[in-house]
């Protein structure tokens, strides 16, 4: 599974992508955020947001939305307009 990083995500993160070869039990894409946020800081408070966006395979999903190693999925911090 890839897994992206966008906006100030990838900078407090400090990555922009990952390759998973094991979804360790995961099943949707709120599964796989809960094993990030595991990670601690500062992994935890970035993705500890209610209104993060998820995409699965370039289109918006919620965290309920199942995945597989092949999908590539996305968090966007919220957006903001002015």
């Amino acid at each position: 599974m890839k897994i992206l990083f966008f906006a100030s995500l990838r900078e407090r993160l400090n990555t922009e992508e990952e390759q998973w070869q094991d979804l360790n039990g995961a099943q949707t894409a709120g599964d796989i955020l809960t094993q990030l946020q595991t990670r601690g800081e500062p992994w935890s408070s970035s993705l500890n947001t209610e209104r993060l966006l998820v995409s699965v395979n370039q289109e918006i999903a919620s965290l309920t939305t199942e995945v597989t190693l092949n999908d590539e999925l996305a968090f966007f911090p919220p957006v903001t307009g002015g």
